[in-house]
Order: structure tokens, then sequence, then C-alpha cells
């Protein structure tokens, strides 16, 4: 639906088919190449021959794939942590054929691929109809796979350790990125070989590299996220004024369906009600309204009222600016992420009153960011 190139053959177990097997290893690369042609377009796509003399992102790809299965510790990981890290190794460089650009020195950028190249993974595996924990695990490792190549040169590599510890699994990001830096011919191999283990090694010291760092408490973590100067060790006191519930996810999603279920005594700040009532379309500017819904908000947290803010929230931007007002009042958050299939999707909005068009649909899709356990208190997951 979103993607006007989805195969609709490509399924969720199709792909863990794919995923090649002891003792031989062996890829199948002409029905992993076919599946999508976001990966075609990857043997077309030039890289910067100082970085990547092997030449298109194509052939980097399958290079950084074959390094990946060769490796003794990929080999040595369960079957569903070696299908996770395989497709995220696979699909790593898929963004780079949107934002890649020819500077005016000559050399080939392709700044913003990792963003790019998660959103398009997302896209790509929801239509596969991946569970959402696999999923969102592979967009997390593309999203950061070149973290470990500079981890150690940031002012605060501790600190910037522990925020990736929750945002993916730092042992599979070394992984990856280890093989993603043999995957390549470049005269600094070795020194970003050493980057990486040195990345490592800042994981593990900082106590995170096999799991998320452990906070005292939920507070304790969503601070550390929100304040830059704060100590992870800090075990924060936990008194909120009342509890808010933020919904998140696409129109025709379930959203209203779930509030009716389960806070159904909850007054509700809905964005969409008070568009309504302004008479402001989805697609006119939505000042007025979020300043209505803001209003609204802070009389219940003044008030220490429980309540749910029902909008999108699909992208952490606009999640932010929600959270952080709520923050301010002292309130607990918990984040209500809810998804259903492509084509269910479909069907609940042509089912609305107020149907969403498919264009901003698409556009939402395309734009979407699924809430993370650091960004609230807590985070559930509806599917």
């Amino acid at each position: 639906m979103m993607r006007r190139s989805m195969n609709p053959a490509v399924t969720h177990d199709h792909l863990l088919s794919l995923v090649p097997t002891g003792p031989q290893w062996r890829v199948d690369w002409a029905a992993i190449w076919g599946l999508w042609p976001e990966l075609g377009t990857l043997d077309t796509c030039p890289q910067d021959p100082i970085h990547h003399a092997e030449g298109d992102v194509g052939t980097h790809t399958r290079l950084v794939v074959e390094a990946l299965i060769a490796d003794r510790g990929w080999q040595m990981l369960d079957r569903d942590e070696q299908t996770n890290l395989f497709w995220a190794a696979v699909l790593h460089d898929v963004g780079k054929p949107a934002v890649t650009r020819i500077e005016d020195d000559g050399r080939v950028s392709s700044r913003g691929h990792s963003r790019v190249g998660a959103s398009i993974a997302r896209e790509l595996l929801w239509h596969a109809g991946s569970p959402f924990g696999w999923r969102e695990a592979i967009c997390g490792l593309i999203l950061h796979h070149q973290l470990p190549f500079w981890l150690i040169e940031r002012p605060d590599p501790v600190r910037l350790a522990i925020e990736t510890s929750w945002r993916c699994r730092v042992d599979h990001l070394c992984l990856h990125a280890k093989a993603d830096a043999l995957g390549r011919i470049c005269q600094d191999q070795q020194a970003i070989l050493e980057s990486v283990g040195l990345a490592a090694m800042t994981f593990e010291e900082a106590g995170c590299f096999g799991a998320p760092f452990v906070f005292a408490n939920d507070e304790s973590r969503v601070a550390f996220f929100d304040l830059e100067d704060r100590d992870p060790h800090y075990a924060a006191h936990e008194e909120f004024k009342c509890t808010v519930t933020v919904m998140s996810g696409l129109p025709g999603a379930g959203k209203d369906t779930w509030i009716a279920k389960h806070r159904p005594d909850h007054p509700v700040v809905s964005l969409d009600i008070i568009r309504d009532e302004l008479g402001v379309s989805p697609t006119d500017n939505q000042g007025t309204v979020i300043q209505a819904a803001q209003e609204r908000a802070r009389e219940y947290l003044r008030a220490g009222t429980d309540f749910v803010w029902n909008a999108t929230n699909v992208t952490r931007l606009n999640r932010s600016k929600v959270l952080r007002l709520l923050r301010d009042y002292g309130a607990r958050i918990e984040i209500v992420y809810v998804e259903v299939s492509p084509t269910q999707l479909r069907r609940q909005n042509r089912d609305r009153p107020d149907a969403v068009p498919e264009a901003v649909l698409d556009h939402l899709a395309r734009k979407l960011e699924p809430p993370e356990i650091w960004e609230a208190h807590q985070v559930t997951i509806v599917r």
C-alpha cells in the first residue's frame, strides 16, 4: 500500500528461509536480490572510492553479508538472532540511493542514509508481515550501524554507549560493524576495525554490552534521556501527580477502539475532535489545534487528573513536544502504540467516517517512527 514496489510474494517466513545455514553458509543472492527493487538499485549507486574502493553499494552489501556469515560470532548466535543480523546486513545501506549526491569537489556523499534506510526497511518488513520486535530490532541496527566507527571520538562515549544500548542490541551492532568494515576496500580498514573493537570495550565498561544499561527505576531512565548531565546511576524519586496515556499510531490503526476498551472513564484530549470543533482540516496549519490541546491538557495536569492524549504521534519529534509538556507537570507517561497490517489499516481507514486520504496516509507511513521504551515510563505495543 505505502510503497508501490511492494512484492506480495515476500512474507516473513520466506525471509527466514533465505538466511543461510551451516555448514556451507551459502547465500542465495539471486533470490534475495529479487525480493525488492530497492535492492536492485544498490548495484548502480556509487560510493566514494576513498572509503569504498570495492565499488557500488550492491557490491559492498554482498561483501558485508558474506563477512558477517563467515564470522564465528554470528554462527554461534541462536537462529532468531542470526536472522535478525542477517537482514540488518542486507538492508543496512538500502537508504543510500535516495540520498547519494556528488559534491562540488567530486566526492560522493550519502549523508542521512542510515535514517532513510531504517525507514525503508521498516516499510518493507511491515508489508512482509514480520513481527514488530524483530523488525524494529533490525531498524535499530540500520539506524545506528555507523556508530561503532566513531563512538570513541565523541566527548562522552560512555553516555552515548548507554543511550545506544536502549536503542539497539549493541553486541549485534558491533558484529555488524566489524562485517561492515571487512566488506570494503579502503586504506584505513584496520583503523576502522580498531575503532569497532574500542567501541565494544566501551559498551562493556558501561555495563551494557549484552543488554540495555540497568537504571534504578523507570524515572531514572526517562530522566537520563531527558537531561544531558544526568548521572545514569542516580536513583530518581518516583512520585507522580497523575498518569497520562499518550496514544501513537497511524490513522485507522485502532487508537479510539483501544481507548474505549482500556480507558473508558478517562477524559481524552483528542486532536481530531479539536479540529472538528475549530473547523480545521488535517491538511491546514495545526498551530491553533495544538495550542487548544495543550491548554486542555494543562487543566488536567494542574488538577492531577489522569487523561489520554489522542493523536497520531508517529514521529519522535512530535511525541517529544507532548512528552515535554507532560514531564514539566510531573506526570507519569505511558505511550500506547497501535499497529495493524497494511491491509487491515487500509480497510479500517476506509470504514472511518473521517477517512484520511491515501496520499496523507502514505506520507505518515513513510515518516513512521514507533515509540521506544526509553521515551516514557512505560511503552505498550498493541498489534
